[in-house]
């Protein structure tokens, strides 16, 4: 029978205790060690950057700020026909209906490139929710070009020229082409108007078709009202009530 010489195997007293321990080795260090992100998601992070900032610096006269969505069109509308649409509110560069690339059917919307900003915001005014074929289309500029550093002096100007008041009237059914100035004026016609401001559209310089006049007392608020709620003004009948 075989046997084993305690001299050449010898158990340690503590070998459960020990046994417990983490074993240690430079091979699980290297294995743990962190790793760099990948070089593919750095550069698509980047990519993203550059977009974002590229949208930020939108040139006005670039293609997207004149290109116009134009949705919910007939599968019967051709380019030519949307283009003689368009063209009645704005000189049309190019009109491109979108058709299914396996089908080759229409896929109810199209683009169409105006000549000028100016265009493209005249179009999409007058044609967002009218009706082409029978079917009310939904029209959008593509890229609304940012306020220039002018425009947004100018509104910051305004707002800071506000005079505030508990004595206010707010005045609905505005027409775009009400300013706080006129509109301050308007009102000083028939009483003693302290200030007056026209609401815009959030990061833009576009109406939001009502404003604010403060009054020194409230019976030049009372007067105010009395007077002028329902009067026309640049040519929309305006509301006019306590704010």
């Amino acid at each position: 029978m075989a046997t084993i010489s305690s001299s050449s195997f010898v158990i340690s007293p503590n070998f459960l205790q020990e046994s417990t321990k983490p074993f240690k080795t430079n091979h699980l260090k290297l294995n743990f060690r962190p790793q760099p992100l990948p070089l593919k998601f750095t550069h698509r992070r980047l990519n993203a950057v550059a977009e974002d900032t590229s949208v930020a610096t939108a040139d006005p006269s670039s293609v997207a700020v004149r290109r116009l969505y134009v949705g919910n069109i007939p599968r019967t509308v051709k380019n030519d026909e949307l283009q003689k649409i368009v063209e009645e509110h704005g000189a049309v560069e190019k009109a491109e209906v979108m058709y299914d690339k396996y089908s080759g059917r229409s896929r109810r919307f199209a683009f169409v490139t105006m000549k000028t900003v100016e265009d493209a915001a005249a179009a999409a005014e007058k044609l967002n929710g009218t009706q082409i074929g029978g079917r009310e289309v939904k029209v959008n500029i593509t890229e609304k070009p940012l306020q220039t550093l002018e425009s947004s002096s100018l509104l910051q100007a305004e707002d800071s020229q506000f005079v505030d008041s508990q004595y206010k009237v707010y005045v609905g059914n505005l027409a775009k082409t009400v300013t706080s100035e006129s509109l301050k004026a308007f009102f000083a016609e028939k009483g003693k108007a302290l200030s007056a401001k026209v609401s815009r559209v959030p990061g833009t310089s576009k109406s939001s078709g009502y404003g604010f006049v403060t009054f020194a007392s409230e019976e030049d608020v009372d007067a105010a009202i009395s007077s002028l709620n329902n009067a026309v003004f640049e040519g929309q009948k305006i509301r006019v009530n306590k704010a």
